[in-house]
């Protein structure tokens, strides 16, 4: 059973637009005879398309479309994760309905299990720190790289968080400069102040 159900998955990559139906039963069909390894949604927000993927271990990634090709983030997650990548919106069920709540003022903290597979040592120890700052909150550069025990580490503490694979719910936006300015941002420097601004107002 597995392994026609690895074919018909090579079959439906091929195929450029299968019908809806059909990739809903067989994201479902791959779901439940675990080879579903990666699976992903589009999600539209108040600051723009977000693509998020989950693994079975948690949330892996969340990307800006208006910042990053679709295709380029499924061709990384496929890379560096499995090449099992699919469409699955039922499988986004939990961070879709988190998003919304922090999106409609109604969360400040997500509870999502979350895999790591994107992040390096020294990254999961910048952003495992920055996750417990809290919301409406900031911390500089500077703070987080103490915080983890590398004092003079500002540099690449900001490197780190400018590779967070699941910006929001890692919270990296609320990490500045010591003088106060918002610094980069994967989504860009705007949509960093916008989600500051967003959570200062709550």
């Amino acid at each position: 059973m597995t392994e026609e159900l690895e074919l018909r998955l090579s079959r439906a990559a091929a195929t450029l637009d299968p019908p809806a139906p059909d990739r809903e039963r067989l994201a479902a069909a791959a779901r439940a005879a675990g080879v579903e390894d990666v699976a992903y949604a589009v999600e539209d927000s108040p600051i723009g398309r977000l693509l998020l993927a989950v693994t079975p271990r948690g949330l892996v990634r969340i990307s800006y479309l208006d910042h990053f090709a679709q295709d380029a983030v499924l061709q990384e997650l496929a890379a560096r994760v499995s090449p099992r990548v699919l469409e699955d919106p039922a499988a986004l069920d939990g961070p879709r309905r988190q998003l919304d709540e922090y999106f409609g003022g109604r969360r400040r903290d997500f509870e999502l299990p979350l895999d790591w597979t994107l992040v390096g040592d020294f990254g999961r120890q910048v952003l495992g720190r920055t996750a417990r700052i809290p919301f409406g909150e900031v911390e500089t550069y500077g703070d987080v790289a103490r915080a983890i025990g590398h004092p003079g580490a500002a540099r690449a503490t900001g490197n780190a968080l400018g590779a967070n694979p699941m910006p929001i719910v890692v919270p990296c936006h609320r990490v500045v400069r010591s003088d106060g300015t918002p610094g980069q941002y994967r989504g860009g420097p705007e949509m960093k102040v916008a989600l500051l601004a967003m959570e200062a107002a709550a």
